[in-house]
Parts: C-alpha cells; structure tokens; sequence
C-alpha cells in the first residue's frame, strides 16, 4: 500500500506503510532534490556528462523524474512504473505532465529492457516495493539487457538496499556484466549503496577529467556534486569490501552502521 504523508512545513513524502521513506518533496520547491541519495545519484552526470537520453525505473515520488525535466530539459526522459497506483500520485507530488521530451509509462523494468527500443546514455534503476528490491530487477539477464540497452559510452545506475541478503550476488552480477567497470558510492546515514557501471573500456573517468567535469558542471546543478566525485574517486574494491566487514561486525555486536 503507498501511503502519502504531509508535514506541517510543507513536506511531501511517501512509504510504502512500513515506515521507509521512498520519496520526499518540498511542495514550495517541487524540483528540489531533499534526500541525499537523489544529489549522489546525479552524480550520474560526471559519469556521462550531456546524456541525450535518460529512462528510469521506478517512479517513487518522482524526484529524480521532476529533476531532470526541470534541469535537464533537452534530455530525452522516460520513467517506466509498474504500479498504477504510484503513477496516480504524479499531480500530488508535482510531476510533469507528459510531452515530447517527457513521459511516465506503466510498464514492468525488466519488460521494458528487454524490448527493442533506442539506445540510452543512461539507465537508471530505483525500484523498490515493501519489502525491499523486486527480484526480477536484479537477475543477471536483467543486468544484461540493461547493458544492451545502452548507447556507446552509456551508463548504468542502480540503488541498491545495502542489507537485502542478495546484495553481494546483485552487486556481482553488476560487476560481470560490465566487466569489472563500476563504482559504488555509499550514501550516508542510509541504508542504500548507489552503483555506477558503464560500458566504456575506459570507465571510469579519471580523476582529472572528474574535476573538469564538475567545473563545468556546478554552476547549473548546486547540488553538491563534489561530494559524489569524492566518493566516485575514492571507491575501490578493496576499500568497499572492508566498509562491508566494518558493517557487519557493527551490526553483530548490536551497533549502528559504520562507514
């Protein structure tokens, strides 16, 4: 059940009757990206710098969705949501209507993958329903349609639910399909890892090509972009396998996470 709460300072988030916050808005700034996984999502645009085009998976409350359309308004958009109801709350949390560049289907994700379709720059994947993460969005033939879906130089971005016990198989899958190219950012404070994949032979970016990137791009997306290079610079499998341990000898011995 999607539950749709308002607090008295005008803040519109909604859960899914368990508690976990799936979206959050500000109705005096619709288009504000309030939640931290949002700003280190878009991080994406260091990654694949002047995407011409973007399709999502999973609506939520649509802050990624009303971001784009408001600050990447030539990019070509799509939001595939498998749930009706979901969709039905696109006015109350402000989404765009539908129109040349901008469009919400009701689809499932991995259907949509699957069928042909034009070439993304980038994909993104934030599904969630109560309980977690839908299996069907974490196979290894779903990873690998995701990859063909992608232009040249495409990227891939998956949230991922840092304590769903198939976390590792999911990542791995990620990993082989894309060859061992990825970076995983985590989000603090949260219980989510964001997962970047691309299929240059050359990704990802090097750090000095990063720093350009986010010269150029900061001054139309404040959002606090240097805190997703920093991470994006700093991942390393080795340094993302000891966070790991350090999180579960954290929560063995009845702790909160550690990062």
């Amino acid at each position: 059940m999607v539950v749709v709460h308002e607090d008295a300072d005008g803040t519109l988030w909604l859960d899914f009757d368990d508690g976990a916050v799936q979206s959050r808005m500000l109705r005096a700034d619709p288009s504000r990206l309030v939640l931290e996984y949002t700003r280190l999502m878009m991080g994406l645009l260091l990654l694949r710098p002047a995407p011409e085009r973007i399709a999502m998976i999973g609506l939520g409350g649509g802050s990624l969705a009303k971001y784009c359309a408001a600050k990447l308004p030539d990019v070509d958009f799509t939001a595939v949501e498998i749930a009706p109801d979901v969709i039905a709350l696109r006015d109350a949390f402000g989404i765009p209507p539908d129109g040349p560049r901008f469009r919400i289907v009701c689809e499932d994700g991995a259907a949509f993958v699957r069928r042909d379709g034009p070439p993304l720059d980038v994909l993104i994947v934030d599904a969630f329903v109560r309980g977690g993460q839908l299996e069907g969005l974490g196979t290894a033939a779903f990873y690998d349609y995701c990859r063909e879906r992608l232009a040249p130089g495409g990227l891939l971005a998956v949230n991922l639910y840092i304590d769903d016990p198939a976390y590792e198989l999911r990542l791995g899958r990620i990993r082989d399909t894309f060859d061992g190219r990825l970076v995983v950012v985590d989000v603090p404070v949260t219980e989510n890892d964001l997962v970047f994949a691309g299929n240059d032979p050359a990704f990802p970016p090097p750090f000095a090509e990063l720093v350009e990137r986010l010269r150029a791009l900061a001054p139309s997306h404040p959002i606090g972009l240097e805190q997703a290079l920093n991470k994006i610079a700093q991942y390393s499998p080795a340094r993302h396998a000891a966070r790991r341990q350090r999180r579960e000898a954290s929560l063995s011995a009845g702790g909160v996470r550690l990062d």
